[in-house]
């Protein structure tokens, strides 16, 4: 070493010496001549131990054992911590000739003799060449010159590596994985410090990062395979709670201790580039959408087959939970907001879907009970056919007797919900919670109105697929009579008393704060159905057929898809200017190309039907002449109707029905359709051919209207309404 020292002061003192007799203008300064020795010195020893590194490495290895007496850093041993969680990189004994496509044994070798020759160069020879303390610093010029060198050489040989497909590399992606981390501890420990390496992003990962994705790719069968272990391991022992506190089961824990561990490796690696980090959580991101959708479907699965086990259905319902709560977790591990836009979207859609099974399983739990639900719904109809009378004690303002009274008419179901709510509070999760009592407040209000207040038919679809049944037994149908085992109708009093049920309702789900917000309950589709049907038990005849007029729009739909015929009609409104009464002229014109089939006489006639409110003292109903033996009758009859003054003519619409007329039995309608007056209001005048359906079409609030009319068996008004709408074609007698 004193002969080292002693050169370099014999190189400077030559230095000197020139400038002085040669007279340069600008002679090279002593400690850059001192500096480029030392690169080229440099040089020399990294070119030596490239080609001989396999020789000098075991030389050297006998003396140390590992890299432990290097300077090692708090974030080597998280390094170590990612190597050990990979596969450590056993030694070999064969001979390493040089850099292969078969193994990468040859980097970990060069790499650790350029560790020890960036140190002896730091601790030895620094302070050898003490010259030019402020321009030579022989450890960072080592570090800097064989970190530009080693980068050169492997950055050539991955991308040798990188053009082999991925199936067809011999080197395993855990290979490359160590060697990322193994380029990553020699430049936070040799190369990080140097003043040259400051505020720079080392470019080293995106030599790796087809190696990552490599990795990233396998990771996903790895994840699914550990995924299926855990859940047979959690289906076998029954799903049992990972503790007293703890409400969900080991699988989900498991579950995500793989994720977490997957993420914690690409966290070591410690990337500076946003570019590959955006790279690795967006591929990172798929494996987790994968992972826990293939969870969550096997959950679905299994919530299946295990209908009537309330523990075990809970438990898998807060599995979901927790499965979100973790999701969470590790989205903000992953970077949260600072994750690029394509990466958010995925993981907020994965939760999104998370939410939709929890409410799917929630939904499903729920419908298993709802047999029993209805039961004690049926209670409920039972008490509340105990109450008697149509109106309620107007000497009670105060409406104790109706609170009493409701008390009593829903307590089955209050037992019942009660029972049933203690038992959710215990065994779920206070958000899947939240999820059970949405769906059981939906399922029993849904049933009150199907079991209670509007019973629905025994085929729903009856109704309309009966073109051959008759008129009247139509209207039985419409009434209740067929396809329902009992007519249920409700008094004034018992719409009351179910009204004041269902605020002792809406108060139990509501829980004094802990349960459903009012808001929320006032608000779902469910009650706001309830409480139409239960507003329209209360209203006036006159006031239901002014809503069915006002609100079926497409009553023609049935004329429009297949039509039997077709009436040329003139429609004419005049307006008194003294009292404001309506009048409506119809003229019936002619009919055209009827399809009607029989074997006697066709006796065609049309029939005209006005329908709105306060018509019970006018007359409704007016028939043209019959006409014998013509599929094309010509008419020209004219008939006039008075509409009063109490609304507007468009709360009104004109029914047209064309029969066949028989002397001895019911008349034949061969079909039928609507005008509505809102059409001759903007003109007052209106004329069209007018096609024929076999039957007039109505939503579920039309249907709802003639339902609870139907029950009016005493008003002729509504009796007549309720047989014109649903009336259909018959069918032909050939």
């Amino acid at each position: 070493m004193q002969d080292l020292k002693s050169t370099v002061d014999l190189l400077t003192s030559i230095t000197f010496f020139r400038m002085k007799v040669q007279e340069l203008s600008s002679p090279p300064r002593a400690s850059t001549v001192v500096k480029d020795c030392v690169k080229n010195c440099i040089r020399h020893t990294y070119n030596f131990l490239f080609a001989n590194c396999d020789e000098v490495y075991k030389r050297e290895s006998k003396q140390q054992n590992n890299l432990s007496t290097t300077s090692i850093t708090d974030t080597n041993e998280q390094i170590d911590e990612g190597l050990q969680v990979l596969s450590t990189t056993t030694t070999t004994t064969t001979t390493i000739v040089g850099p292969s496509l078969k193994n990468l044994q040859f980097w970990h070798q060069l790499m650790y003799l350029l560790t020890c020759i960036i140190s002896e160069d730091r601790e030895r020879y620094c302070l050898v060449l003490s010259q030019f303390p402020s321009e030579v610093n022989v450890g960072h010029t080592s570090a800097d010159t064989l970190w530009k060198l080693l980068s050169a050489d492997l950055k050539d040989h991955l991308e040798e590596h990188s053009r082999i497909p991925a199936e067809r590399r011999e080197v395993k992606s855990a290979d490359y994985m160590n060697l990322h981390f193994m380029v990553k501890r020699f430049y936070d420990t040799s190369v990080k410090i140097i003043p040259e390496a400051k505020n720079i992003v080392p470019e080293y990962p995106k030599w790796f990062e087809p190696f990552v994705m490599q990795w990233l790719n396998e990771n996903d069968d790895m994840s699914m395979e550990y995924l299926h272990n855990a859940l047979e391991k959690d289906r076998q022992t029954g799903f049992q709670q990972t503790s007293e506190h703890c409400l969900f089961s080991s699988s989900v824990v498991d579950v995500f201790t793989q994720l977490n561990q997957c993420h914690g490796i690409i966290k070591t690696l410690d990337l500076h580039d946003q570019l590959v980090i955006a790279k690795y959580m967006r591929r990172f991101s798929v494996t987790i959408s994968q992972v826990l959708l293939g969870y969550a479907n096997a959950i679905r699965r299994t919530f299946e087959h295990v209908g009537g086990q309330d523990r075990i259905c809970s438990i898998l319902m807060n599995n979901i939970q927790q499965l979100r709560l973790n999701l969470e977790q590790l989205y903000e591990l992953m970077g949260g907001a600072q994750l690029d836009d394509e990466t958010k979207i995925m993981l907020n859609d994965l939760q999104k879907q998370l939410s939709d099974v929890l409410d799917e399983l929630s939904a499903m739990f729920v419908k298993s009970i709802e047999p029993t639900i209805r039961q004690c719904i049926e209670e409920v109809y039972k008490q509340l056919q105990q109450i008697k009378g149509n109106q309620m004690n107007t000497g009670n303002p105060s409406g104790q007797q109706k609170g009493a009274e409701a008390l009593v008419v829903t307590k089955p179901l209050l037992d019942y919900l009660d029972q049933r709510l203690t038992f959710f509070a215990n065994q779920c999760e206070k958000t899947v919670l939240k999820r059970l009592l949405k769906e059981l407040w939906k399922a029993v209000i849904s049933d009150l109105e199907k079991v209670i207040v509007l019973p629905p038919f025994s085929d729903s679809k009856n109704l309309l697929t009966i073109p051959t049944a008759k008129i009247e037994d139509a209207y039985r149908l419409l009434s209740g009579e067929l396809g329902r085992d009992n007519d249920r109708s409700l008094s004034q009093k018992q719409c009351q008393i179910l009204d004041r049920g269902l605020e002792d309702l809406k108060e139990f789900f509501h829980a004094s704060g802990q349960g459903l917000k009012r808001n929320y309950l006032e608000k779902t589709l469910e009650l706001q159905s309830l409480k139409y049907a239960l507003s329209l038990y209360t209203q006036t005849t006159d006031s239901l057929i002014k809503t069915f007029v006002k609100t079926e729009k497409d009553q023609d739909r049935p004329a429009l898809e297949e039509s039997f015929g077709e009436v040329s009609i003139q429609v004419d409104l005049f307006t008194h200017p003294g009292t404001g009464e309506h009048k409506v002229t119809v003229k019936v014109v002619a009919a055209n190309g009827l399809k009607w089939r029989t074997s006697g006489m066709f006796r065609p006639y049309v029939e005209l039907a006005m329908c709105g409110p306060h018509l019970s003292d006018k007359k409704r109903k007016q028939t043209t002449k019959t006409k014998s033996n013509t599929w094309i009758p010509k008419y020209n009859e004219t008939f006039h109707f008075l509409l009063g003054n109490e609304e507007e003519p468009d709360c009104y619409e004109l029914n047209i029905s064309v029969k066949d007329y028989s002397f001895m039995r019911e008349d034949r309608l061969i079909g039928l359709n609507v005008i509505k007056l809102s059409q001759v209001c903007e003109q007052g005048s209106w004329s069209s051919w007018v096609p024929l359906g076999s039957r007039i079409n109505f939503d579920d609030t039309g249907l709802t209207i003639l339902r609870i009319l139907s029950h009016r068996t005493n008003d002729e008004l509504a009796r007549e309404f309720v047989a014109l709408k649903s009336a259909r074609r018959h069918k032909e007698e050939v």
